[in-house]
Parts: C-alpha cells; structure tokens; sequence
C-alpha cells in the first residue's frame, strides 16, 4: 500500500481539479466560441452544471445497494450479508468513506469526465477496500492484446504504476470506441461556455452599479496629459465608492451610453435556456434543479419526479449494477446466482400516503403480509405466526387446485369411517339444496306465468 497511500492521499490545495497530462495540448479544442475555458473546474462553477451532477449523484447514493443470493430452488433471494463485498457495497467501502460519499464521488466523475476508476485491493482472494482514483490520476490505454491498461499516479509525488484490469472498477459513461468514455463537460463545453459568459457578463454589469459602459464627450480638444487626467478622474469618481454619485462637470461635457442594458441584452432569458441545454445534457428534468415552468401542475409535477426516477435514475442503476456484477462479484459467484442491487424503493420515503396505497393493494392481493411491510419500514415484525399470513381474497380461484367437492365423487379406498360419514352428509345436504333450489325455480315459473296472464287479461 506504500504507493497507494501516497497516490490517495490529499495533495496540496491547488488552484486547477482537473489536471490531465495532455490537458495543455486540448486547452485550445476546450476553450468555447466564446472565449471561455470549459474545463471540469470551471464547468462546476456553473450553478446548472452543478445542480444537474449533484441531483444525479445524491439520487444515485441515497438508494440502498445490497448484495443477494438467489436461492438453490430459484424461488425468491436472500441478502448476501456473510459475503464481504456486501458490507463495501452497502456501508464502508474504505476506511474514509461511506458507501454514500463513494458513491456520491463515483457519479460525479462519470456525469463529468465521463469514468470512474476505484482500486480493489484485494487479499487471500477477498476484496478488502476499493480506493476511488481522481480522473486525472488514471490513464487508459489498450495492450497489444486488447486488454485495458491502468496507469495511476500520485499527485504528491508523481510515480506511476501500471495495474492490469482485474485491478481496478471501471465505470464509464457514453462511449464511441466501446472502451474510452466520451466525456460530457467536453461534449457540451458551447453550452457551458455560454453559461459562463452571460453570468460573467451580468456580474461585470452590476459590479458598476447595472451603468453600462459609454463615451465621454467634451467641448475642445485635450492634449495627452489632459486625456490621462480626465480618464484618471473619472475612474476615482464613477466608480467603487461614488456609485451613483451626482457629477459636476465643465467645458459641456456628455456621457453617451453606447452598450445594450441588461433589458435589452435579455441576460435572464439567455441564462434560463443555458440552463435547459445544460439539463438536456445531462439528461435531468429541469424541475429536478428548480427551474419549473409557470404552467405545472402538481398532476404534471409528479409525472415529471417520477420521469427523473425513469429517464435519468434508473440508467445509472443499471450501468453500476453491471459493473459490480462483472468486475466485483465475478463470473463464478454471478453464475451461481449473486449479484447486485439497487433498491429504488427508498425514494417512496417522502410520499406516505403513496407509501401507504402501495402496501394496502399488495396486502389485498396476498403478496404482501404484515411483516413484510414493517421491514419496508425499519419495524420490527409481529410475533407470532399472524404477521406472516398472506391473505388471498376469496373470490379469486386457484387454477391449480382441484375443484371443491360436490359430494358426488367416491371416497377413495382406506378413507376412515368418520371421514366417509362426514363425505355422506355432504353428499345428501348437496342433493337436497339441489331439490330445493329445482322446486324454487319451477315455483318462480308459475309466479311468472300467472303474471302474464294478468297482463293477458287487461
């Protein structure tokens, strides 16, 4: 662990998050049409970049992640709780994080620069710890074999070692080449410039008090040392502390605004649409960072929570979920029915009433009982054997079983006596509800007909 223990430890604060070696020669292809440098760090100061990145990420880290274990039968799974890796997955994956802040750190470096790399160190066959790697400390390429190479480096001190694949827990974004991810500050570096230069224009506007820039016309000609006192003047007296100051001013002199006002710039508008291009994409509604439209409803709202949950949640569970298979579980334990699972179900925690209907519809289709419920909910189960019944309605029929006796059908051979007696009772109290049920029809018959034949009369 010598290196590793340097290579993650905390470097020296510095100005740059995202340092790749060949960041300089791309600086030029990541500087936008507008002038601005879009890198991961100043991608983050954009309040849209950020937002989108922290609602994928926490929606991510709050769901639960559990190991289980199909059972031998194929019939239902058990949670893997005496296997390792469940306790990394689900609680302490090292000795300085929690399962959330790594996973937390896992999204924001696919939803950014569009990878995540983590060292499994591994002894006697068990994966003890998984060590996120910045991006920028990983290299990838491809062997001669085409097998993907890691290259990591320290920050502190510079080394690079070379691990094999089987090493590490790669999770990538979007890729074109199947192995590289695309990276997404990169790919929407015109909608994130764009964002930078409006919010930077608007703060330079209200950092002279919301006056726009213009032309200072006097009455004759100035010389050079004129003009320099003139400027030096009207820098000390316009701005900082006599903002909005009143001036006196001699030989007639004009100031003539020559720069669009905010207003007609249309700054809020132009902000507000970076921030839909910026959602789509990152593929995150744009309810989910406050930004509603005047016409939601709550009707329309809801749908849209649950199209987050869909469209953008679900994809990342997915995507990790796979990973975990492949590269933590391992074919020989996923073939034996491991694997892992995100449990989606703890975002019904704020909607109790949801909560509430999905249970009691459950519960009326017997495939929920009473202590399955409460360990939805953290509770402890009922004692005794009731809080395990499931209760199926009665008017619902299993195809399965046979059909209910009618008390015709014989005994079959060996049946004991009180058994044969109470199939004799059966069969008789059968026959006569049958003639009770044949004499009440024919007797509604004749009420029947005499009525007709009143009507007949009339």
């Amino acid at each position: 662990m010598g290196f590793l223990s340097r290579a993650i430890a905390a470097p020296q604060r510095r100005a740059v998050v995202f340092r790749e070696a060949f960041w300089p020669e791309l600086m030029a292809s990541l500087r936008s049409k507008t002038g601005q440098s879009v890198t991961v760090d100043t991608a983050l100061q954009v309040a849209g970049v950020l937002a989108c990145v922290r609602v994928i990420a926490e929606g991510v880290a709050q769901v639960p992640l559990k190991l289980f274990q199909k059972r031998a039968d194929g019939k239902g799974r058990d949670e893997a709780t005496g296997d390792p890796l469940h306790w990394r997955l689900y609680r302490q994956p090292n000795d300085w994080q929690t399962s959330f802040e790594m996973r937390e750190t896992l999204v924001a470096h696919a939803a950014l620069a569009g990878r995540f790399v983590g060292f499994k160190n591994i002894v006697r066959g068990e994966i003890r710890e998984i060590l996120p790697f910045a991006p920028h400390q990983v290299e990838i390429d491809l062997d001669d074999f085409k097998r993907l190479r890691f290259k990591l480096k320290s920050d502190r001190t510079g080394e690079i070692i070379e691990v094999p694949q089987s090493a590490v827990w790669y999770v990538k974004g979007m890729s074109w080449n199947g192995w590289q991810a695309l990276e997404p500050v990169r790919l929407a570096r015109e909608a994130i410039g764009l964002s930078l230069a409006t919010e930077e224009a608007h703060a330079l506007l209200h950092a002279n008090g919301t006056q726009s820039a213009g032309a200072w016309s006097v009455e004759g000609k100035l010389d050079a040392k004129q003009h320099k006192d003139l400027s030096a003047w009207i820098s000390s007296n316009v701005g900082g502390e006599n903002r909005f100051k009143p001036l006196i001013l001699d030989r007639a002199a004009k100031f003539m605004q020559t720069q669009m006002t905010g207003v007609d710039a249309q700054h809020l508008e132009t902000r507000n649409h970076q921030l839909y291009e910026i959602c789509r994409g990152q593929r995150v509604m744009p309810i989910m960072i406050g930004l509603a439209d005047k016409t939601a409803s709550y009707a329309s709202s809801e749908q849209m929570f649950l199209a987050h949950v869909v469209h953008t949640l679900m994809p990342w569970y997915q995507r990790i979920e796979e990973t975990i298979d492949v590269q933590l579980i391992g074919e020989q334990k996923a073939r034996a029915g491991m694997y892992a699972k995100f449990m989606p179900n703890a975002l019904m925690r704020g909607a109790s009433k949801d909560r509430a209907d999905y249970y009691w519809k459950r519960w009326q289709m017997g495939t929920l009982s009473a202590n399955d419920m409460r360990e939805l909910e953290d509770e402890n189960p009922i004692e005794g054997a009731g809080g395990d019944v499931y209760r199926v309605p009665t008017n619902t029929v299993d195809a399965s079983e046979p059909p209910p006796d009618d008390g015709t059908t014989q005994p079959p051979e060996g049946t004991p006596p009180a058994a044969r007696a109470r199939r004799n009772v059966g069969r008789v109290l059968s026959a006569r509800n049958e003639g009770r049920i044949r004499d009440a029809s024919a007797s509604l018959d004749e009420v029947l007909a005499e009525l007709g034949e009143d009507e007949t009369k009339e």
